[in-house]
């Protein structure tokens, strides 16, 4: 396993299963204390940095939200080098400012999932770990993504909080109608318990969100029906502007 350094991990959503700035791809299939990760991890050069990718979902998107091993995930990316994670977030816009194609760097997140493994803390002997979770993604790799999309003319919308759903069906005009109540501006199944177990490896941890729809009921058209074309061509649409993004960061770090 090589273990140089990364200097960006990248987790990939649903619709972002590859990179194609990447050269020099390295393949590498880690195993982890906690299992095997959603797939192989690419490794590559980008900008003169090295950056790591995985698909969360799986490059097929055969992992469903809830039996997703984010624990092997994150671990798979520390082992092999990263320290700062982006975690791309295919998500549904609950305010108005989060519409369709927007593209959201959340500074909150409220979980509403359940069952999941949500900590390092599970095996019989494990560190009790009561991690500081205030801010649930990282300042400064933030600010770094805040600074870039002004360099990279990359318009972002520069707060918001994510609301953590099961999955993987979407939600109801009632669950979301609460979402909002709770102060949620977005909406998604992957958010959480990644952002947490991301707190306690250690690493630096943001989250971009991909506005793929509105969701349930949000949106101006309330009887709107959600389908899987509109989402993967919004996803296309918003992505077009990420590796700009990403690579104005990468040349910041």
């Amino acid at each position: 396993m090589n273990l140089a350094a990364v200097d960006l991990a990248l987790i990939g959503g649903t619709g972002v299963y590859r990179l194609a700035a990447l050269e020099n791809v390295e393949t590498h299939q880690p195993q982890t204390a906690y299992g095997e990760p959603s797939g192989p991890v690419r490794i590559g050069q980008w900008a003169g940095k090295r950056v790591a990718f995985l698909a969360r979902h799986g490059e097929g998107h055969s992992i469903p939200p809830h039996k997703i091993n984010y624990r092997a995930n994150l671990a798979a990316l520390k082992a092999l080098g990263a320290s700062r994670v982006l975690a791309l977030n295919t998500v549904g816009g609950i305010s108005e400012r989060c519409g369709p194609r927007a593209l959201v760097l959340a500074d909150q997140i409220i979980d509403y999932t359940w069952g999941r493994v949500s900590t390092l803390c599970e095996e019989p002997g494990s560190e009790v770990l009561h991690v500081d979770f205030g801010e649930p993604y990282s300042t400064g790799l933030r600010r770094a993504l805040l600074a870039a999309g002004v360099a990279a003319g990359v318009e972002l919308v520069g707060t918001g909080c994510y609301g953590a759903t099961q999955g993987p069906r979407l939600e109801t005009r009632a669950e979301i109608a609460r979402m909002r109540r709770d102060g949620c501006d977005l909406v998604g199944m992957t958010g959480m318990p990644e952002a947490g177990l991301a707190r306690e490896l250690g690493l630096e941890y943001a989250s971009l969100g991909i506005v793929a729809n509105w969701a349930a009921g949000a949106g101006p058209d309330p009887d709107e029906i959600i389908t899987m074309e509109e989402v993967l061509a919004n996803v296309d649409a918003a992505m077009q502007q990420v590796p700009r993004l990403i690579q104005t960061l990468l040349q910041a770090l």
